[in-house]
């Protein structure tokens, strides 16, 4: 079964495998490397499995031996019990090393799948992440990969004793009377048309609902517990308890709607295969055979033993059913994953010349029909600080994050010492390219290590070097260990303390292109004006973008360009727009005025250094 995909108006359609057929390759891809260790399982279990008829073969042998009248055969009797123990102690051994190479083979595979989609989840654009829950991600990261275990610890084992255990007794069976054979497999067949009915296109879609009401639950705790401390702040812990409290309304319905479907059948197929239903038909067929002559009283004994172990393997895999459609399902959405198209990297990575930046004529969108940036033009000149401001939604953010090539732009190209972003391997871009964000993430790590995250290598004097220019060193030191402190196990910083920390990673990095995006927005006044004059002496002849809200923090920027619905409005000089009086004057002005109305601005925050001189008037003049 195929699905078409339109490539295009006028283009032909392309043939693409169907959902199933897919994740039956993508099972075969992400087994094919443990194909020894599946291989020694299914040979163990099929030895151990035949070896595990044995003592009912020998309980069959001994009730021949002893129930005729006559003398008994001693030496016969010995060599069955041990014939019997034998097999006993064969299908033990064969069963635990099945079970611990499967087990291996398991942690092999979800150790490789693990590895494989940290790797793929490295190499993915960074805004595709932006458009994932966070739940969903650790989900199939953790979950998903954990539901694989059932297919392949469990299922080779029991799909083996559910196929061999049979066919052999089976085999044997029929050489004694094929009819009461037939009859002693009416139970099976019962069991196994009911089979169907539990693989209905109702029944999946059922599942595949129970799925995403799990999701969503994870989804809703995620968040609930990520934004406790903003919910609590507002009152609105009730609100947010009501949205998890509805997803878990949601997963128990979805979850009635399923068992309610599903139980009528899977009761039918456990009365089909219990031991007193399976003993019930096949007495009385015996019964009948034995009563009109057509079979012997003692050749009944082995139908009413290896009947048990006909329906025994198949209630087994009927009991483990779910966890492999689970497991399946869990594959299918890890696929989905492992597929995603990784980040485009350069078969013959260009070499930049210089840090020039230049933005011609981009335009981005995170959906197709609504652009962000709309045709921005733009040189970043080395040795300049670049600030762009605009009002909230008009593309700021967005447009420095195309310098790390977070996103690709729609259209349009960024260059960066001539050449394309896009013609620069990923690797090469980080060496020339560093940022700090507003929203900043720390490692469970110590200081130390978070602040030499850009360069590992680097020597505990480099790394205090950039603490004491981000103006963190003092912080870190009254920390329990100082530098080795383990950040969120031993302590925590607040947001600024984290911002700082993030921009001495930035300057211990040193590379030519720096961005900045609201860099010190949860720093005090004092440490925001300290870093500032840091970065204005750090930046030498490097490039610098900066971001800002605080407008004062960008008074000495050498250019600024005004965004507006995603269009440069504005570009020049602080001093040089303040004195146009146009869309730059109105934003510093009307900035200016909230300060100075703010009441509980004191202690100089309100523009001025505390004697009502103002500091933050723009100078300079042309840009350069």
């Amino acid at each position: 079964m195929t699905a078409t995909v339109l490539t295009g108006p006028g283009r032909r359609s392309t043939p693409m495998p169907d959902a199933g057929h897919a994740e039956e390759q993508s099972l075969a891809r992400l087994l094919r490397p443990q194909l020894a260790g599946f291989a020694a399982v299914v040979a163990l279990q099929v030895v151990g499995a035949v070896a595990g008829l044995a003592p009912l073969l020998a309980v069959v042998e001994l009730g021949r031996a002893l129930l005729p009248p006559g003398p008994v055969d001693s030496g016969h009797v010995r060599a069955v019990v041990l014939v019997g123990v034998a097999g006993l102690f064969v299908r033990l051994l064969c069963t635990a090393a099945a079970s611990g190479i499967g087990h291996l083979v398991d942690d092999q595979v979800q150790l490789s799948l693990r590895r494989r989609l940290a790797a793929r989840l490295a190499r993915v654009p960074i805004g595709w992440f932006s458009r994932r829950r966070t739940g969903e991600l650790a989900k199939v990261v953790g979950d998903d990969v954990s539901a694989v275990h059932p297919l392949i610890a469990h299922a080779p084992s029991e799909l083996v004793a559910a196929f061999v255990v049979p066919a052999v007794s089976l085999t044997y069976l029929f050489t004694i009377d094929w009819r009461l054979t037939v009859i002693t497999l009416v139970p099976v067949v019962l069991a196994l048309s009911v089979v169907p009915l539990m693989m209905t296109r109702t029944r999946l879609r059922e599942q595949k609902e129970l799925d995403a009401a799990m999701g969503r639950i994870a989804n809703s705790a995620v968040e609930f517990v990520q934004g406790i401390s903003v919910v609590k702040a507002y009152g609105g812990a009730r609100r947010a308890h009501r949205t998890f409290r509805t997803a878990v309304d949601e997963f128990a319905d979805t979850f009635l709607r399923w068992v309610r479907g599903m139980s009528v059948l899977a009761a039918g197929m456990q009365l089909a295969l219990s031991p007193p239903f399976v003993l019930l038909v096949v007495l009385v067929g015996g019964a009948a055979l034995i009563t009109s002559g057509g079979l012997a009283p003692p050749d009944l004994l082995p139908f009413l033993l290896l009947g048990l172990g006909l329906t025994a393997p198949v209630a087994a895999l009927g009991h483990g059913f779910d966890d492999l459609q689970a497991a399946r399902r869990a594959v299918g959405r890890i696929r989905d994953v492992l597929d995603e198209p990784s980040l485009p990297e350069p078969a013959n990575p260009a070499a930049p010349e210089g840090h020039r930046v230049e933005l011609r004529a981009v335009r981005f969108g995170y959906d197709p029909g609504h652009e962000v940036l709309r045709g921005i033009d733009l040189v970043l000149e080395p040795g300049t600080v670049t600030a762009i401001v605009g009002p909230s939604g008009s593309g700021k953010s967005t447009l420095v994050q195309l310098l790390p090539r977070f996103f690709d732009p729609t259209h349009g190209s960024i260059l960066l010492g001539g050449a394309d972003l896009r013609e620069l391997g990923s690797g090469q871009l980080h060496r020339l390219v560093s940022f700090v964000f507003q929203d900043v993430r720390l490692l469970r790590a110590s200081v130390a290590d978070n602040i030499a995250l850009a360069v590992p290598r680097a020597g505990r004097d480099d790394v205090v070097r950039a603490a004491r220019l981000a103006h963190i060193h003092d912080r870190i030191l009254e920390l329990p260990r100082g530098y080795d402190t383990v950040l969120g196990a031993e302590a925590g910083l607040s947001g600024g303390e984290a911002q700082r920390i993030a921009l001495a990673r930035a300057l211990l990095a040193d590379t030519p292109v720096l961005v900045l995006d609201e860099a010190t927005a949860f720093a005090d006044p004092h440490t925001e004006r300290a870093v500032r004059r840091t970065l204005s002496t750090f930046a030498g002849d490097r490039t610098v973008l900066v971001i800002a809200h605080r407008l004062e923090t960008i008074a000495d920027a050498d250019t600024v360009v005004v965004l507006e619905n995603g269009t440069i409005v504005e570009r020049g000089s602080p001093a040089r727009l303040l004195a146009r009086g146009g869309r730059f004057a109105s934003l510093w002005h009307a900035h200016r005025s909230a300060i100075t109305d703010d009441p509980s601005d004191t202690d100089g925050t309100d523009g001025t250094d505390g004697t009502g001189t103002d500091r933050a008037v723009p100078r300079g003049g042309e840009s350069r």
